[in-house]
């Protein structure tokens, strides 16, 4: 294949797989076509230099441009208590994921997806990012530790224990969140 050919079979073989990934990472479709397409116009001008091996420089692309696009759009999203129609395909833990990954600050939530999600090991992951393999850990223990708060919130009576506090560790029960990161595949 010469010139763009090849991207553009990159492009129709892999488009299914970053677009899982970007609406992982943006938790909107439409927003993860527009970052797929923003990523996939980065990545064109250093094809020939990558077209080897594009699959991870493509991620990277989509991890960074999922920040800054966050970092450029966050003064002006609007939160809202109302699940578009559009979601009611989803399983309820599959939704409930997908808005404790939104509540997520986005370098975290980028850890995630590509370490849990997409399968990458610390290194690929770190290297996808441009961020060290111990922030990679940090990130991802600390994100972790958010969704199982967030789940035990939710868990947790309303009214409070006389038993003193109990470690967040010992009261999440994180298998929700494990089983919508399977169903999401």
């Amino acid at each position: 294949m010469t010139g763009y050919a090849d991207f553009e079979a990159f492009v129709v073989a892999r488009r299914p797989a970053l677009l899982r990934t970007a609406y992982l990472l943006t938790g909107n479709h439409h927003d993860a076509e527009d970052l797929v397409q923003s990523a996939l116009i980065k990545v064109v001008p250093k094809w020939a230099r990558i077209k080897d091996h594009p699959e991870s420089y493509v991620r990277q692309v989509l991890a960074r441009e999922s920040v800054n696009r966050w970092r450029t759009r966050r003064w002006r999203e609007v939160t809202t208590d109302v699940v578009p129609d559009a979601m009611h395909h989803d399983s309820t833990d599959r939704i409930a994921l997908l808005e404790d990954l939104r509540r997520l600050p986005p370098r975290q939530r980028a850890v995630l997806v590509l370490r849990y999600f997409d399968d990458l090991t610390e290194a690929d992951t770190a290297a996808a990012l441009g961020i060290s393999v111990g922030t990679v850990k940090s990130h991802a223990r600390d994100a972790l530790a958010t969704l199982r708060n967030q789940s035990s919130e939710e868990e947790q009576p309303a009214t409070t224990s006389t038993h003193g506090p109990q470690h967040a560790r010992d009261r999440a029960h994180p298998a929700r969140h494990q089983r919508a990161f399977r169903a999401t595949r």
